[in-house]
C-alpha cells in the first residue's frame, strides 16, 4: 500500500487523531495484530509486522501512552525533584541519569522545589497521579534530608547527591572524603609539605569529610597537621582571599599548598597570592573541589580541581532505578569515586 493512498484514504475516513483502527483497517489486520506490531510483541510474521509500522508511520498514529502503562502495569516514566535551582549540580545528574533511562525508553520528568517543602509535596502527588516508574530526589548539597513518605505505593526512590534519615533508603553520593584525600596525595607528590586546608562551614557533612580525607593523607605521608592550616569558613571566593590573607599574614611557617573546599574559594586564594605576587603554582599550588568549568577554568591560573562525577552519579541512579523497577531491594549509603583534574595551579609542568 503506497504512502499516497493511506494519505487519501485517511482524509475520507478519520476525524481528528488516527486510532488504532484506523491503522488496522488500512493495514487489513486486526486491532490485536496492531498492538503486537506497535509493542513488538507476540508472534508475527516479519512482513506484517513491518506492514503495520509501515501504515502507522503514514498516518501519524501513536499509541496511547497511557492505556498502554495501565495495560502493563509500568508508565516508562521516572520523576525527578530537585531543590538546586541553579542546576549546578541537577543538570549533570540529569544528563546521565536520562542517558541511561533512555535505553529502557523510560522518560524522565523534573519538577525544582526550590527548598519549599508543600510544593516539594505538591511535585509528589503529581508525580505518583502519573504513575510514575521511580522518583529521585536530589540537592544542592548531599546532606541528609526528611524522608518522602510515599504512604503504601512503594515506588522505588533513589536519592542522589542527598541522603534521607530513613537508613533503608538508597542514597549516592560523591565520596567527599576520598576526594580530599586525592587533592592531598597530589600535591604531596608535588613535593609539597606544608598543606593548608580552606574550606566551607562545617556543619554540612562534606566539609567533615574532606578535612578527614585531608587530615588522614598528611598522616599517613607522615607530615605535620597544623592546627591553624584548617581555615573552615564560608563558601566563597571571598573567604578565599580572607583565609590567605590570615595564613599569609605572619612571620610564622607558610603553607606551600592549599587545599581548597570548593573552586570558589580556590579562585579566591589564588586571587589573593597574585595580589600578594606569590607565585601559582611556583611557590604555593592550589587545588580546587568540584571541578566547576566556568570557575576553574577561568581561574588564574586555571585550577586543578576533584571532579565529583555528577553525571557518573546520575547514571548510576538510571541502573539503580531499573534494578529497583525490575524487582531488586536496595538500599544504603554509597560513595562514589572522584577524580582528580589536572590544571596549572597545582604543577608548573601542566599546559592549561
Amino acid at each position: 500500500m503506497s504512502s499516497d493512498s493511506i494519505s487519501s484514504d485517511r482524509g475520507k475516513s478519520t476525524r481528528g487523531a488516527p486510532t488504532i483502527r484506523d491503522v488496522a483497517r488500512l493495514a487489513g489486520v486486526s486491532i490485536g495484530t496492531v498492538s503486537k506490531a506497535m509493542n513488538n510483541s507476540g508472534s508475527l510474521r516479519k512482513e506484517t509486522r513491518e506492514r503495520v509500522v509501515e501504515v502507522a508511520a503514514a498516518l501519524g498514529f501513536r499509541p496511547n501512552d497511557l492505556a498502554q502503562s495501565l495495560h502493563r502495569g509500568q508508565s516508562f516514566t521516572v520523576g525527578l525533584i530537585s531543590n538546586d535551582s541553579f542546576g549546578r549540580f541537577t543538570m549533570p545528574i540529569v544528563e546521565g541519569l536520562e542517558a541511561v533511562l533512555a535505553a529502557r525508553r523510560i522518560a524522565v520528568f523534573m519538577c525544582n522545589a526550590t527548598d519549599d517543602a508543600e510544593l516539594e509535596r505538591q511535585h509528589v502527588e503529581q508525580l505518583m497521579g502519573k504513575r510514575v516508574d521511580g522518583l529521585v530526589f536530589t540537592a544542592r548539597r548531599a546532606d541528609r534530608r526528611p524522608h518522602i513518605d510515599l504512604g503504601v505505593a512503594g515506588v522505588p526512590t533513589v536519592y542522589v547527591f542527598a541522603q534521607s534519615d530513613d537508613p533503608n533508603a538508597l542514597a549516592l553520593v560523591p565520596d567527599d572524603e576520598g576526594g580530599s584525600r586525592l587533592a592531598t596525595e597530589h600535591l604531596i607528590s608535588l613535593g609539597r609539605k606544608r598543606l593548608a586546608h580552606i574550606t566551607g562551614p562545617e556543619h554540612f557533612e562534606a566539609v567533615r569529610l574532606r578535612r578527614d580525607g585531608y587530615r588522614r593523607a598528611l598522616t599517613d605521608a607522615g607530615l605535620p597537621v597544623i592546627d591553624r592550616f584548617y581555615k573552615p569558613g564560608d563558601w566563597s571566593e571571598a573567604y578565599g582571599r580572607q583565609a590567605v590573607a590570615d595564613l599569609f599574614s605572619d612571620d610564622g611557617e607558610k603553607p606551600d599548598g592549599l587545599v581548597c573546599g570548593n573552586d570558589q574559594i580556590a579562585r579566591g586564594a589564588a586571587d589573593a597570592l597574585h595580589d600578594l605576587e606569590i607565585d601559582v603554582p611556583g611557590e604555593v599550588s592550589i587545588v580546587g573541589f568540584d571541578n566547576w568549568e566556568v570557575i576553574a577554568g577561568a581561574a588564574r591560573p586555571p585550577l586543578t580541581s576533584i571532579d565529583l562525577n555528577l553525571r557518573e552519579l546520575g547514571a548510576e541512579a538510571g541502573r539503580s532505578l531499573i534494578r529497583m523497577i525490575d524487582g531488586e531491594k536496595l538500599g544504603g549509603v554509597h560513595r562514589l569515586p572522584c577524580s582528580l583534574v589536572l590544571r596549572a595551579s597545582s604543577d608548573p609542568n601542566t599546559k592549561n
